[in-house]
């Protein structure tokens, strides 16, 4: 198999299905999660200088308040829609690394056991982002979650005082 096809396989095959399972929707590369006031978003980036032979990647992963969309964009987010976007490293604890994962992602190629690297995906969506993304049930769990994050605490605060979803 080619890097592409494991990656490939290996989003059909697992993540899909799980996320699915999880209640999110799919749209391309996005899935999203309505949660009230906001969508959980999770975008699947890959990288422009990929080959067949070996395919760099990596998850966008944040929230997209629904007073910040339009009524197209409320019934199917897009990334564009996103307050806050952190790749999936800043779900995951320090010592997540696996040959798998590089400073960027996550890398394939085409030598890559596919069975290991949904092994080590699942690991990662079900042991660390899945669990810490089930906690955000209101806008103030948000807040607690991203408020501490450098740019993106602020960035939120900010978006919600002027959509009015934030006392000043």
């Amino acid at each position: 198999m080619t890097a592409k096809e494991i990656q490939t396989e290996a989003v059909k095959t697992y993540l899909k299905p799980t996320l699915k399972n999880q209640g999110y929707s799919l749209n391309g590369q996005i899935w999203w999660k309505d949660k009230g006031d906001f969508f959980i978003i999770i975008n699947l980036q890959n990288f422009s200088w990929n080959s067949k032979e070996c395919v760099d990647f990596c998850f966008n992963i944040g929230i997209a308040l629904k007073a910040t969309m339009d009524e197209k964009s409320l019934k199917k987010p897009a990334y564009r829609n996103i307050t806050i976007s952190l790749r999936e490293e800043s779900y995951l604890s320090a010592d997540r690394l696996h040959k798998y994962r590089n400073s960027s992602g996550y890398t394939l190629t085409s030598t890559a056991d596919k069975g290991e690297f949904e092994t080590e995906l699942k690991k990662d969506f079900e042991g660390h982002i899945l669990p810490s993304l089930e906690k955000l049930k209101s806008l103030s769990d948000c807040i607690e979650r991203f408020g501490i994050v450098p740019f993106w605490g602020e960035h939120l605060r900010k978006v919600m005082r002027d959509n009015k979803l934030l006392a000043d």
